[in-house]
Formats: structure tokens, sequence, C-alpha cells
């Protein structure tokens, strides 16, 4: 999911409807402008332990996040 084409207000509602459809053991790539720390907060708050983050690229362009759904 590239969310560098979303608008940043609905950026982050994009993400968390996109994770929904996620089954255990499949994941999802997140590409963004910048490191994602606060959505990632987001994203471990609203489901404690559901989501494996792994970084498959650091920037400087995009920073390209797996989450796999564990449970």
């Amino acid at each position: 999911l590239d969310v560098r084409t979303i608008p940043h207000s609905i950026r982050h509602a994009a993400v968390l409807g996109a994770l929904d459809g996620v089954d255990a053991g499949t994941s999802l790539v997140l590409i963004a402008p910048h490191d994602p720390l606060r959505l990632l907060t987001e994203i471990a708050e609203r489901e404690p332990g559901a989501f494996d983050i792994t970084y498959d690229e650091r920037g400087p362009e995009a920073w390209h996040v797996r989450l796999t759904r564990v449970s």
C-alpha cells in the first residue's frame, strides 16, 4: 500500500482499514515518505501483538514496512 499518494488527512484511516483485511500469516507492505513511527505505535495500541513489523527499506526516498499478521 503506497500511502504517498493518499491525502495526509485520511492516510492512517486508510492503512488501518487495509490492515483489517490482512489474514493471519499474510503481510501488507506499507510504502511511506518517512519512517511511520506514529502510525506503527497506533497499530500496536489498536491490536497489541497482532503484527510482526519489519523494515524492507529505510529511506531516504521511501520507507517500506512489512506488517505480517501473526494473530
